[in-house]
């Protein structure tokens, strides 16, 4: 069996600066480490200048003539180079484009269904290309795929503006779409405060017939808890009076049957 050919992907060549021995002029105009301008000057003593104080010489600006070569610290400037390069890049930004595709003849459902996906590209930030493709007879009245892409762009008009009007081009109609500021931000609706207050006051009244009936149970239960005390404390006198009378009366004195 034939093996797979694997295929390297091609690295971008990054052009980079001629250094040292690099340098094939025979003359360079001479700027040493500190910025100053030496002079014009052969480059083989340029070469030697560079080599006696442990730097480089880097040719800057290969287009003058003669060509502009720097004594530097070549690790360095390469270092400071790409530093530079990124943080361009950092501040760069990218614009995406995306892109749905209508037929004029869609359905309700996948018709909103497209505008969900619109409304999500927008919320990224992101660009959208709408296209309504034509087939047959359905080039013979354009009016219907204008009509339904501004009817699109109305209804995402909180969150997109049209930056290209419908354009018929061939059989397609292509209209774009651009994000706004108000795109990708969450909205955070706030409850007025005059609804605030009726929630407060119904929580009031549920809490407040909880209190009530059990601080009237504990009324209630304390009421036949003193009535009892009372008809003890009034019987407590009676029973003890009754008690000293049986011992102060005489017992009667038994008799025989004889007697």
């Amino acid at each position: 069996m034939r093996p797979r050919r694997r295929f390297e992907p091609v690295r971008p060549v990054v052009p980079q600066a001629r250094i040292n021995d690099g340098i094939r002029v025979p003359r360079v105009r001479l700027i040493d480490e500190k910025g100053e301008q030496v002079g014009i000057k052969p480059t083989a003593e340029a070469l030697e200048y560079a080599f006696s104080k442990n730097l480089d010489l880097v040719e800057v600006a290969e287009q003058a003539d003669p060509p502009v070569c720097k004594v530097m610290d070549y690790g360095k400037y390469r270092y400071a180079e790409e530093q530079k390069a990124k943080l361009a890049r950092k501040h760069q930004t990218q614009i995406h484009i995306k892109e749905i595709k209508l037929r004029p003849k869609i359905g309700v459902h996948d018709f909103e269904t497209k505008k969900g996906h619109v409304v999500r590209f927008l919320n990224q930030r992101a660009k959208v290309k709408v296209t309504i493709m034509f087939r047959g007879r359905e080039t013979t009245h354009p009016e219907r795929g204008r009509d339904l892409l501004l009817r699109l762009a109305d209804d995402v008009k909180e969150i997109g503006q049209i930056e290209s009007q419908p354009l018929l081009d061939g059989r397609n109609m292509v209209m774009v779409l651009g994000p706004t500021k108000a795109a990708g931000e969450k909205k955070t609706e706030e409850a007025p405060e005059g609804e605030a207050a009726p929630d407060e006051a119904v929580t009031e009244a549920a809490a407040a017939p909880d209190e009530a009936p059990a601080n009237e149970k504990v009324t209630e239960a304390s009421e036949p808890e003193a009535a009892e005390e009372e008809a003890v404390t009034e019987a407590a006198p009676v029973a003890a009076k009754a008690k000293t009378e049986a011992k102060a009366a005489p017992k009667p004195k038994a008799t025989s049957e004889g007697s």
